[in-house]
């Protein structure tokens, strides 16, 4: 597909990781930033593939703010675990999502994607 729509929005979400080396990690909050990769084989008459607004909103609707992870999702809710659950729950709505990037703080993430 020759266009890739990519969509950035930050988060502040706090959360515990359940199995850190053996032993339950303490609460703790980053600011997350989440990419998702939408590939477009066409744009339309205004020259767009998907329209960002609409690919935030559905990240707004999906990632609430200011939340505590593990009460959103029933998983150790690990930045490779977020980006797992971000790409099946994008792909329910934009079935040619290639990848999500889920960055944890600035230099640290996880990409997960269908190869």
């Amino acid at each position: 597909m020759p266009w890739k729509v990519i969509v950035k929005k930050k988060f502040s979400w706090a959360h515990f990781l359940t199995d850190y080396h053996g032993a339950p990690e303490p609460l703790h909050g980053h600011t997350w930033m989440v990419e998702v990769h939408i590939e477009a084989d066409k744009v339309d008459a205004g020259g767009m593939g998907y329209d960002f607004l609409e690919i935030e909103s559905f990240l707004k609707e999906l990632l609430p703010d200011y939340r505590l992870l593990n009460d959103l999702v029933d998983f150790s809710p690990s930045a490779e675990n977020m980006a797992r659950w971000i790409y099946q729950k994008v792909k329910e709505r934009y079935p040619t999502v290639s990848k999500v990037v889920v960055w944890e703080k600035e230099d640290c993430g996880a990409e997960y994607w269908e190869g």
